[in-house]
């Protein structure tokens, strides 16, 4: 009897192997972490980089850039949304290896000073623009190209209406106004971030939450 009822369960657990370990394939497939959290604390995985699937995405401008898979689907569909709304949306900056974060931490501290680079951009290794999951926009109003850190920061009304549309497919803004001492950063209302779930891009947004606070009040 024992025997059978083993029997039974082997059955049964392959069968499910079969049929339902298929969903967990494919999110395995994906093979990383869509919440993975990168910050000044918290470096990139060491294996993320042989894991993370890039494509070329070419923005209005002719400028082409590297951008996580799914993340690049994610933001053609919200970039057509915004457009219905009048709202252009062009990418800036995407995929950074870190020897290319190290050129530009260079860069800007010649030409901006320490103490900018520090609040702007984040210590090789450590930057959320590594993961091809944070994408920085850049506006274009009219016929002018605005990308000026201070000149975004001032487009105020754009950005509401671009921040109210970004849970629905699955972005987050990643530095919120206010948030500093929680994200070492200031302000950023152009650095978006997937998380590739709009249930709880939505529930990040609704809640006011950084993604610190949300793995540290959910965590998975």
């Amino acid at each position: 009897m024992k025997n059978k009822i083993l029997l039974i369960a082997v059955i049964l657990c392959a069968v499910t192997l079969i049929t339902g370990c298929g969903k967990k394939e494919d999110t395995m497939k994906d093979g990383i972490n869509y919440l993975q959290l990168v910050n000044k604390q918290n470096k990139l995985p060491d294996d993320w980089e042989d894991k993370v699937e890039l494509v070329d995405v070419t923005n209005g401008l002719g400028e082409t850039y590297k951008v996580e898979k799914k993340a690049a689907e994610a933001y053609a569909k919200l970039k057509e949304d915004l457009e219905k709304d009048g709202v252009i949306i062009e990418l800036d900056s995407t995929y950074r290896s870190v020897a290319s974060q190290q050129e530009l931490w260079d860069t800007w501290t010649i030409e901006y000073g320490e103490d900018y680079v520090k609040k702007y951009v984040a210590v090789p290794g450590y930057s959320e623009h590594h993961t091809g999951l944070a994408i920085d926009i850049k506006l274009v109003v009219g016929d002018k190209v605005i990308y000026d850190n201070d000149e975004m920061i001032a487009q105020r009304e754009i950005f509401s209406k671009i921040h109210a549309k970004l849970a629905k497919y699955g972005f987050i803004l990643r530095y919120l106004e206010g948030k500093d001492d929680i994200t070492g950063y200031s302000y950023e209302p152009w650095h978006l971030r997937y998380i590739d779930n709009p249930e709880i891009a939505k529930k990040i947004t609704d809640e006011g939450l950084t993604l610190e606070e949300y793995l540290q009040k959910y965590k998975r």
